[in-house]
């Protein structure tokens, strides 16, 4: 290659774990994209001060210093990379690369290196190790000679890692001649305050550029107060609180609901943040589309003019989103995205749908798919292997002709299933999706199911006959009237009041088959031929069930069904999602959640169910034995 070399397998070190990715040098400088989609890294000719190799375990790696005090490690080259790339580097930016050895004696005393933000700890003339000074979150004393490092464990953290470092001590003798004490100071005060001065946000002590109260953050759920510094923002709440450096945001994302008085504004991290156990790739944030706010910045205008030249003002009036995406993007150097050209059935901006039993918008973007808020997916166009337009409930027992589901397949075989768009917006997708050149894949010869699923979609008839649906009602009408003919008998004395009753009930041509066997329970369950007019007059079953409305407050309480689970578990989701939805509404919409979940996703709940019917079946034959000893009942049911 003439303008440059291209390596595959080049793994990205530091924070985030060795992510593996595409690695890029050429006349210009060099660049390094993430396998798979997610973080580039660029860097300028011009912005390069020093490159190093280094034999590494099984590869080498490649070490690059920039103008603003970071450093970039690139490993997994081989060998014979290193001379063809060191004449490369040298003819394209005159740095001639340093080579360095690295220490395996596994002597753990040696001295200290401060470059920009990256710190060495060298054993004689060779490196032990190295760590960026951007991931620490704090430096402290502890004593008068040793300096302990925290990182950002807590806060991010690669997918992928299983061990993460937490904290580095180093000890540093009142005899150390590299950094020197005095009366007031040690040498390893000396050494904190040169640490302190590097260390990523310059301490807990900085002054926050822009500061935004009570902010509605929806994963990781909670309300927040944000804080924008100058190298990274802070997310206090009051059970948590994240420190995110702006070298980890990839991109910004401004989406207005549709008809609704909210805003998204979604940062999109490599490496996410972490809580717990659960990473959160996506902070997704809801303003109040209609406020208005006013921002002063606390920057110098020296500073603005010498760092933030042509990205931020001194001061921000207007609607509360803008104010804080701009201040963000201008501070980070993030790119933004906000809704593209597509428009839907209502002139908005996204579909309404379900992913995994969660109801929310589907957003086609000019680079991918956005579905929000709960589990935020983002799916880049270039990922995808092909989509598919699916018949709603087909194959199940509710078949929908006004909806539709949208499969997309991606080039790692994973798949995203879009449920419950309404039909009206097939036209918009399909037209959408067609521009981008994406593959459909029941669009083409229009044979066997997919030619039928495209046809009913594309009719711009709402009330179009679904196949499927009138031969299910075809069996159902050819049931009813064969069963009405074999169960009917006509009698002189039939005054009509058992057919009268089955009405009531449900009639039995809703079963298939059976129809002696229902005639049977019949016979059984009501005394010949009753009359109306008993109906009205209390008999001895009617005057059992009175004692039954005095209940026992030592009876055990009931088993809880599994829908009742689920509902408690996601009602508060719901309420503080959608705060102006009425009780009855949210009721509605727990049901329908329900209604769309399969059976593995409600597994849980009806475990939960089983549990508390042994408890009720053990509590109850307890307290039958404990009503038959003290003689109020015979026990017997």
């Amino acid at each position: 290659m003439t303008d440059g070399h291209h390596f595959n397998n080049i793994s990205l070190g530091g924070r985030g774990g060795g992510n593996p990715g595409q690695f890029k040098l050429y006349s210009g400088g060099l660049a390094w994209k993430k396998q798979g989609g997610g973080k580039i890294i660029e860097v300028d000719k011009a912005d390069i001060t020093s490159v190093t190799w280094m034999r590494i375990p099984k590869s080498y790696q490649l070490s690059v210093g920039t103008r603003e005090g970071l450093s970039y490690r690139f490993f997994g080259f081989r060998e014979q990379d290193v001379s063809s790339l060191t004449n490369f580097i040298q003819k394209s930016t005159g740095i001639t690369p340093e080579e360095k050895q690295l220490s395996i004696s596994g002597h753990n005393w040696g001295g200290i290196a401060i470059n920009g933000n990256v710190l060495c700890f060298n054993v004689g003339s060779k490196e032990a190790f190295e760590v960026s000074l951007a991931d620490v979150s704090q430096s402290q004393m502890q004593g008068k000679t040793d300096v302990v490092l925290e990182f950002h464990v807590d806060d991010t953290t690669g997918a992928n890692e299983k061990d993460s470092l937490m904290d580095l001590s180093f000890h540093v003798p009142t005899s150390n001649t590299q950094f020197v004490g005095d009366e007031h100071r040690t040498s390893a005060q000396m050494l904190w305050q040169a640490i302190s001065v590097q260390i990523d946000g310059g301490g807990s002590s900085e002054t926050a550029v822009a500061t935004f109260d009570g902010i509605a953050i929806l994963t990781p759920r909670g309300r927040y107060s944000v804080e924008l510094h100058q190298s990274f923002l802070r997310l206090q709440g009051q059970a948590n609180d994240f420190k995110i450096q702006y070298s980890s945001i990839l991109r910004l994302f401004v989406l207005p609901k549709s008809h609704n008085p909210h805003t998204f504004v979604v940062i999109t991290l490599d490496p996410p943040i972490r809580k717990g156990q659960t990473l959160y790739p996506h902070i997704v944030i809801q303003f109040e589309t209609e406020t208005v706010v006013e921002r002063e910045l606390t920057l110098s205008e020296e500073v603005l003019a010498e760092k933030y030249k042509d990205r931020l003002e001194s001061s921000y009036r207007g609607l509360i989103h803008e104010v804080f995406s701009m201040v963000l993007r201008g501070l980070s150097g993030a790119k933004m995205t906000r809704p593209s050209t597509f428009r839907s059935c209502q002139d908005g901006y996204a579909v309404k749908s379900s992913l995994k039993a969660e109801d929310g918008l589907l957003y086609p973007l000019e680079k991918g798919f956005f579905f929000l808020p709960k589990p935020p997916t983002l799916i880049p166009h270039e990922e995808i292997e092909y989509v598919e337009f699916e018949r709603h409930g087909a194959g199940g027992a509710s078949i929908s002709s006004h909806y539709f589901d949208l499969l997309i397949k991606l080039k790692n075989d994973q798949e995203h299933l879009f449920r419950n768009i309404q039909r009206n917006e097939y036209h918009n997708l399909f037209n959408f999706i067609s521009g981008k050149h994406i593959k459909i894949l029941n669009l083409g010869d229009g044979q066997g199911r997919a030619g039928g699923v495209t046809a009913v979609l594309q009719s711009t008839d709402d009330d179009s006959v679904d196949p499927h649906l009138e031969r299910i009602k075809n069996q159902a009408g050819n049931e009813e009237s064969d069963e009405e003919d074999e169960d009917f008998v006509a009698d002189k004395d039939d005054s009509g009041s058992p057919t009268d009753d089955s009405d009531e009930d449900g009639s039995d041509a809703s079963l298939s088959g059976g129809e002696k066997e229902s005639s049977k329970k019949e016979a059984s369950s009501s005394k010949p031929p009753v009359k109306k007019k008993q109906k009205s007059v209390p008999d001895e079953g009617s005057q059992k069930k009175k004692p039954k409305k005095k209940k026992d407050p030592n009876a055990p309480k009931r088993a809880i069904a599994p829908f009742m689970y689920f509902s408690k578990a996601e009602r508060a989701n719901i309420k503080s999602s959608n705060p102006e939805l009425a009780t009855t509404e949210i009721a509605k919409k727990l049901g329908e959640r329900w209604q769309k979940m399969s059976a593995e996703e409600r597994q849980p709940y009806i475990e939960q169910s089983q549990v508390d019917k042994q408890r009720y079946a053990e509590e109850s034959a307890a307290y039958r034995g404990a009503t038959t000893q003290q003689g109020s009942g015979d026990g017997s049911e």
